[in-house]
């Protein structure tokens, strides 16, 4: 079953643009299948396959040759020399969307197409499913429900496979597998102590010294993990807000999964009941309120940057949206009963920034919506229409 992508105009834009579309995002986030699904006319290659990344490798003119109406061509970070031939390819030809390349390892596809494809490809991020998406194939579902899980669209378009198992595999293939031939990762025990105390942190501030002392490795070798498993959207890092004001603000960043489901999984939640009263349902609902902003973000290039505010008296704003011009400020609450002490936060960034703050809202699971003084009261599953 297909499910049609809240990216899909952006695609289609950029193809009709740009000689080259570049789309990244985390494994399984449905990037083959979005492709597939939108041009299925084009030939489309995996340089996974042994066989076709051979013929990649050792016959690049060749191989990007194969068809005279373009190719998509998935996880190009395995043969990053085709893409000067590409550059090539594409500035004799001069056609829109004439390749499109696809990756999960947004570090080595950066590097790449920032040093050969610079002013020639669109660079789209394609995440797991938003709760619009979700919502086409699952209406009714809670939010315990979504953040046991997850995102991803195997869970949903194969409702066979549970997520506890669905995560499971993905911890074995995916991280335990890639990332450890990429850290060169002697215990693997260690490492996947470190992912699951990352877990464990989910809406918490960052700090490396801490976890290198749980996990028994150096500070380095911490930061060096976190940068892959960030380059890899198995994590992702809310940096703090700053500006030019007269307070002390926190520097750190707080750490999120890309997938709270996975961050449910290797946090132990195997049933959507061990979320009621559970500590973790706050800062996971949390990480599930930060990423569907992220995903409004990619899928309809919203110009807004991500941010979080805390200061040293602990005033904090769980997100704020700074659109450069102005700045729209969020208070995510797990709970579905308004309480006027959600508007803590919002009443001071107000204070503190005056002239750039244009909208507040309090992010809830209850159903009321409504405006309480200058903020608004928004259902989670609303959230990215604000």
């Amino acid at each position: 079953m297909y499910i049609s992508r809240e990216i899909y105009n952006e695609l289609i834009e950029s193809c009709n643009t740009f000689p080259v579309v570049t789309i990244t995002g985390p494994r399984q986030s449905g990037k083959t299948t979005l492709l597939k699904n939108v041009y299925p006319d084009k030939k489309y290659f995996s340089l996974e396959d042994p066989d076709t990344r051979q013929l990649a490798l050792t016959d690049p003119r060749s191989f990007l040759n194969q068809s005279d109406t373009g190719m998509i061509i998935d996880e190009i970070q395995r043969v990053p020399e085709l893409v000067s031939y590409i550059q090539g390819i594409v500035d004799n030809l001069q056609k829109p969307g004439y390749y499109i390349l696809s990756g999960s390892q947004q570090f080595e596809l950066s590097q790449t197409i920032s040093q050969s494809l610079a002013g020639r490809t669109a660079i789209l991020r394609l995440l797991p499913f938003s709760i619009q998406e979700i919502l086409v194939v699952s209406p009714n579902s809670t939010a315990d429900e979504l953040l046991y899980k997850g995102f991803y669209p195997r869970t949903y378009t194969l409702p066979s496979i549970s997520p506890t198992r669905y995560y499971n595999s993905y911890l074995e293939t995916y991280i335990d597998r890639d990332l450890r031939q990429l850290l060169h990762v002697k215990d693997l025990r260690l490492f996947e102590l470190f992912v699951r105390l990352c877990a464990g942190r989910v809406g918490q501030i960052f700090v490396a010294s801490n976890l290198a002392n749980e996990v028994g490795v150096s500070i380095p070798t911490i930061q060096s993990w976190l940068s892959i498993l960030e380059a890899s959207y198995i994590v992702y890092l809310l940096r703090p807000f700053h500006a030019n004001i007269n307070k002390r603000l926190t520097k750190s960043p707080k750490i999120f999964f890309y997938d709270v489901g996975l961050a449910a999984f290797l946090s132990g939640i195997t049933e959507p009941y061990q979320l009621y009263n559970s500590p973790l349902k706050g800062p996971l609902f949390e990480n599930l309120v930060v990423m569907e902003m992220l995903k409004s973000k990619y899928n309809h290039f919203m110009p807004y940057q991500l941010y979080y505010y805390r200061d040293s008296n602990n005033n904090e704003v769980d997100l704020l949206l700074d659109f450069s011009t102005h700045i729209d400020a969020i208070e995510i609450k797990s709970s579905k009963t308004f309480d006027t002490g959600f508007l803590k936060g919002l009443k001071h960034i107000r204070q503190v920034l005056p002239e750039k703050i244009k909208n507040t809202t309090v992010c809830y699971t209850g159903d009321m919506e409504q405006t309480i003084g200058e903020s608004k009261l928004v259902n989670y599953k609303n959230i990215a229409r604000i």
